[in-house]
């Protein structure tokens, strides 16, 4: 069986923050410690070898999450890094299904980074019949 490459984009635009930390980030909205859930849709039951992208802006610590049908990804998910940064994770820990999954990003609540995210983009391969 052959395979093709798929994905979904989810524009999420989003300032995570503690309280009295912010950013200058106007086009983002204010989400506080976790963004609402998105929604995208896998159009087959067979989602092979997901990974996700994702643009993030200013992060200072480890521990924000990637959830995926509200479950985290293993491992850390956005490392740091200064001004904007476009990270790669394999999606371990969660599960894509066919149909609609959701994705929300939630700030380690511990610390006081304040960070902003732009589009993620879910890959996946998906089988084809020849």
């Amino acid at each position: 069986m052959s395979h093709r490459a798929n994905y979904a984009t989810v524009f999420v635009g989003a300032h995570l923050h503690p309280d009295g930390q912010s950013l200058d980030v106007e086009w983002a909205e204010d989400c506080g410690d976790e963004t609402k859930k998105f929604e995208f849709d896998v159009p087959t039951d067979d989602p092979q070898e997901p990974y996700v992208g994702i643009q993030a802006f200013d992060v200072s610590e480890y521990g924000h999450e990637i959830r995926i049908n509200g479950e985290s990804l293993s491992g850390f998910d956005i490392p740091p890094n200064e001004g904007w940064q476009y990270w790669a994770d394999t999606i371990t820990g969660a599960e894509l299904v066919g149909g609609t999954n959701t994705l929300k990003i939630v700030r380690d609540g511990d610390g006081d980074d304040a960070f902003a995210v732009g589009t993620v983009t879910i890959h996946w391969k998906e089988p084809v019949e020849k």
